[in-house]
């Protein structure tokens, strides 16, 4: 059995790149949690929770690919249920640090993120049919967008008059946009377009994780930062 990562594996070496970007992603910002202010320190520490999350599963991953020269697309979705559930929970810690939102549109992202997730993982378990899960995916991250763009987080987005949570919202609704497209994508081309070479798609599911993940969190990092800046309390040299 071999147990060594070869450096010509060039699978491997991404899932072994991502173990250490989200171990590292996930020290810095517990390390800098306790200097933010203190209505962004509990997104800051989510944050590392999630990068804590997807460290444990890209380094499973990776032994598993070392062991056997496999790791199946679909052990993602152990991954994917928790670490979108806190991305999209995210959303309403950083609006309901400053405004006014309901409790209820906590419960509307978590179960649009479930809808999202579970749906394709139950298509591609084979709990129901292909199509069907892809379906229901869909829907799932269209609901998602659909309370980003133009239900109430959307809302309270535009009628909050805070700068740091205006870069943080936009910046984390782009990258649902446009970074979590990859998901819906690839499952379709696995399961419905005819089939693709997996070990390209962990490649692509890997990479796209320094966006969705990665620059997800840094981006909460990067308003946290901003908003301490303009605090009138922040020490200035």
């Amino acid at each position: 059995m071999n147990n060594m990562l070869l450096p010509t594996d060039v699978v491997g070496g991404t899932f072994w790149l991502l173990s250490m970007a989200m171990i590292g992603a996930a020290g810095f910002f517990f390390l800098e949690k306790n200097r933010m202010q203190r209505h962004w320190q509990p997104s800051i520490a989510l944050v590392g929770v999630m990068m804590l999350i997807s460290a444990v599963f890209y380094h499973y991953a990776k032994t598993m690919w070392v062991n056997t020269g496999t790791a199946p697309i679909i052990l993602r979705y152990v991954d994917w249920v928790l670490t979108h559930s806190i991305q999209l929970v995210l959303f309403y810690l950083i609006l309901s640090a400053t405004t006014k939102v309901s409790p209820a549109l906590f419960w509307r992202l978590l179960i649009g993120s479930l809808v999202m997730v579970v749906g394709e993982f139950l298509g591609a378990a084979g709990y129901m049919s292909e199509a069907l899960g892809f379906i229901i995916g869909i829907v799932g991250w269209l609901y998602i967008l659909g309370e980003l763009y133009m239900g109430e987080a959307g809302k309270a987005n535009a009628a909050c008059d805070d700068q740091a949570v205006h870069f943080a919202f936009n910046g984390l609704r782009l990258i649902v946009t446009i970074g979590w497209a990859i998901y819906p994508l690839g499952y379709f081309i696995e399961h419905l377009g005819g089939g693709v070479d997996v070990n390209s798609l962990n490649i692509i599911y890997n990479l796209s994780d320094f966006l969705n993940k990665i620059i997800f969190g840094f981006v909460v990092y990067l308003a946290a930062v901003g908003a301490e800046q303009k605090s009138p309390n922040s020490n200035k040299l």
